[in-house]
């Protein structure tokens, strides 16, 4: 009775204007670990009053001051919280939530508010916990976080097999992939295979889109914000595993117990060693050999030290890489070469609270992306040398400062400023020998660039059954001789129609100034990184979108189905038979690359339906995509308008987890796709030659103009591929020993053995009466792949 007075009191006290107000603020933390939660829900029960913690666990509440009150703070998967306070002064309150037993049924009654859709005005957005992203299906048995990302609606998978993202008719260019606030321009292992997150080492993975949040922005598509481990400040942790094609591991651990905190994890494949006793080979008479090999490792690590209520201080760092190599030997040659490339980032950030309601944090960012084709060849004999190596690489520096502002339960202001210094490199070729008089050096002039952004957004609450967000970003480019000055405009929003119903739209504009050149829309290391300049402009994208959305608390499920349209403006290609390795250049030696692409337009809309359960015994989702996506272009096919390669129609994704005990986690996923489109030859004949040619046929001589066998194609992707679906399972055997845990986990990758289409050739086949006929011939990558890992944890 006496909480429900309280309740109702401050209710009255929101329409007093002479009533004194107090704010609550502090830190939510994680018991044990002291790792700080962002998204925990606070709040008054029964009150319009609440709060989420930012980013860094912090929250901070503003209410009429009062006797006393009940406050909450929820987060799903852990134990909520309730505590009597007093409402007469301000208050610091920091909070420790222990995790809770998933299986418990007491998981659903901790579902945080702002974890039901109905209730937020950010739409179009997926959050996926890592402990459900490690209990999916995966190929060979490694846990990756783009290919689970791949199964929600609105993500598009490229081909078989692959980590690319193509998020409502966008290229893996147009996805803002984020680290600890570090971008990454590349996320690949393996040549798109695997990604370069070590999920391990994952504490957050939200991506959003559309109706971005102002306080991102320089893609077209989608955001994608990780966030690593803090690290334990209680004693030491570490996890790790060993699988088919690599193996990891992650400690953490306090420096100094309750104050600060280390985190380091590491992972490297061992396919090279596996595969040395088969890929050797015997070549060129028996004491010449070539020896082929491949591998792939990164690192992530972070520090973090507490020095107080006010300051915190965050240093975290990534850096991997592939290297591809094939290496021959014998008593006369020596040749060499390989393929390399990787990523590396830093940020330090530093956390400061103002006051009770202002919250600051700076960042100064470091990240690097280099690729390199490298060629060595000698012959001893005559010493013949030759050597090639090609590079292409970006590299930026940035900072930003974001300041979190809570002036009242009605508001919730993000404003802040960031600037990044890009140097580019797109291409870099540099030639010697020694039949060669003087080394050929070609490069593309590097090119510097400075990218900034302001930007201010408000979560209001309008009335009980409206929220929204609204915000403006502006953006800048300058080059050595420009300045480009866009303003983007966001909106969100969300009307409640009922309880736990909502009606919600957004709007977002959004500019990008760096570019990826790609020939296959595949997002390989091949692909280049250039900037916006004089001549070519920035892309722009406009995305409206509707949608709906329904919570229900029994069994805990959401339900969301929304439209998009979205237009995209000045996105690249390159021109019809031009390359990466297109050397155009003539004066100083210098490549052309604005001369090899060209400029055009784009469209994508469709409709995304997805039914979730985050927790609970039986977790998983439902995903479908009903959706287009075209381009124009001047100077391809045409000037026609047409599909391009990751255009899909439909695409189906059914994610299952059952805990059938404490000891036993069954998973399945099934997917299914409308194929690629593709351009393949729709006809063959044989060519005019200039001169006369000698032709034997059955035994016969004879001359003719006969020329070369030639191609010819009909429109750009107008051939499309068969439709590909397939299905994964797992099973997780656990046991909690006396010192650690442990998993044995067996999984199938694609279960009924499904030949699902990775690329089509045409070859031709001879007649027995001298004719030839032209057969398209389909080729499979991934049958039915058994696996198996051991992890474990302490």
């Amino acid at each position: 009775m006496h909480f429900h007075f309280t309740a109702f009191l401050l209710l009255i006290s929101l329409f007093t204007s002479a009533q004194e107000r107090i704010t609550i603020s502090g830190y939510v933390k994680e018991a044990g670990s002291q790792e700080q939660l962002p998204g925990v829900n606070v709040y008054i029960p029964d009150t319009p009053y609440g709060a989420v913690t930012n980013t860094y666990g912090f929250y901070s509440l503003t209410i009429p001051a009062a006797d006393s009150a009940t406050i909450s703070f929820s987060f799903v998967g852990y134990n909520k919280i309730e505590k009597q306070i007093n409402l007469s002064k301000n208050l610091q309150i920091n909070i420790f939530l222990a995790v809770i037993n998933q299986l418990e049924e007491v998981t659903v009654s901790a579902r945080r508010q702002e974890d039901y859709v109905s209730r937020s005005a950010q739409m179009s957005q997926v959050e996926i916990p890592i402990q459900q992203i490690k209990k999916i299906p995966a190929f060979f048995g490694e846990k990756d976080v783009l290919k689970v990302l791949q199964l929600m609606p609105g993500v598009q998978k490229g081909t078989e097999g692959q980590t690319g993202l193509y998020v409502r008719g966008g290229g893996p260019d147009q996805n803002l992939i984020i680290l600890d606030d570090a971008v990454v321009y590349n996320a690949n292992h393996l040549f798109g295979f695997f990604s370069i997150f070590n999920s391990d080492a994952l504490r957050s993975v939200e991506l959003t889109k559309g109706g971005f949040p102002a306080r991102f922005g320089g893609r077209l598509s989608s955001v994608l914000d990780m966030n690593m481990k803090e690290g334990s400040k209680d004693k030491l942790h570490g996890e790790g595993g060993i699988g088919l094609i690599s193996s990891r591991l992650t400690l953490e651990g306090p420096v100094s117990k309750g104050r600060s905190s280390f985190l380091i994890s590491g992972r490297r494949t061992y396919i090279d060693f596996l595969a040395k006793p088969l890929i050797a080979q015997q070549q060129k008479g028996e004491d010449s050999q070539v020896k082929p090999g491949y591998y792939f490792y990164d690192l992530n690590a972070k520090m973090n030290y507490d020095f107080g209520q006010k300051d915190k201080l965050y240093i975290s760092g990534y850096f991997g890489r592939d290297k591809f190599y094939a290496n021959e030997k014998s008593s006369t040659t020596e040749a060499r070469a390989g393929l390399d490339w990787g990523n590396a980032t830093a940020t330090m950030r530093w956390n400061h609270l103002l006051n009770h309601k202002l919250f600051v944090n700076t960042s100064f960012i470091y990240s690097n992306f280099n690729f390199g084709v490298s060629s060595y060849s000698k012959e001893n004999s005559d010493a013949d040398e030759f050597s090639l190596r090609y590079d292409s690489r970006i590299r930026d520096y940035g900072v930003k400062t974001d300041f979190d502002f809570f002036p009242s339960t009605k508001h919730t202001v993000k404003f802040g400023a960031q600037a990044t210094f890009h140097k580019f490199v797109p291409s870099a070729i540099a030639i010697a020998g020694s039949f060669i008089s003087e080394p050929i050096i070609r490069s593309v002039k590097p090119v510097n660039t400075i990218e900034g952004g302001v930007y201010i957004e408000d979560t209001w609450q309008v009335l009980d059954a409206l929220k929204m967000n609204v915000g403006f970003r502006l953006s800048s480019f300058q080059t050595e001789t420009k300045n480009y000055i866009k303003p983007e405009p966001r909106f969100s929003a969300a009307l409640r129609l009922a309880q736990d119903f909502s009606f919600k739209a957004s709007y977002a504009q959004m500019n990008q100034y760096v570019h990826l050149l790609s020939n296959t829309g595949l997002g390989l290391p091949t692909d280049l990184w250039v900037p916006t300049t004089d001549k070519v402009a920035p892309q722009q994208s406009k995305q409206i979108a509707l949608g709906l959305a329904k919570d229900l608390e029994k069994p805990a499920l959401t339900l969301t189905l929304e439209g998009y349209y979205k237009i995209m403006n000045n996105i690249l290609n390159y021109k019809e038979g031009s390359s990466f390795l297109s050397i155009n250049g003539e004066n100083a030696g210098e490549l052309s690359w604005e001369d090899n692409v060209t400029a055009g337009k784009g469209w994508s809309y469709g409709m995304e339906f997805l039914i979730q359960k985050k927790i609970g015994r039986l977790s998983g989702w439902v995903g479908y995509t009903l959706s287009w996506t075209k381009w124009q272009f001047p100077e391809l096919n045409f000037g026609k308008t047409f599909y391009p390669r990751y255009d899909r129609r439909h695409d189906l994704s059914v994610v299952g987890i059952y805990e059938i005990s404490k000891r036993i986690t069954l998973s399945a996923t099934w997917v299914y796709g409308t194929g690629n489109a593709l351009t393949l030859p729709i006809s063959r004949y044989t060519g005019v030659s200039d001169n006369l040619v000698s032709v034997t046929n059955n035994g016969k001589t004879y001359t003719t103009w006969r020329g070369p066998r030639v191609s010819e194609y009909g429109e750009k992707n107008s051939f499309r591929a068969e439709a590909f679906h397939r299905m994964d399972v797992a099973i997780q055997f656990h046991k909690k020993k006396k010192h650690h845990e442990r998993t044995w986990e067996f999984g199938v990758y694609n279960v009924y053995n499904r030949r699902n289409p990775f690329f089509y050739d045409i070859s031709e086949e001879k007649n027995t009466n001298g004719t030839t006929t032209n057969t398209l011939k389909r080729y499979s990558l991934f049958p039915f792949l058994p696996s198996f890992s051991y992890n474990f944890k302490f």
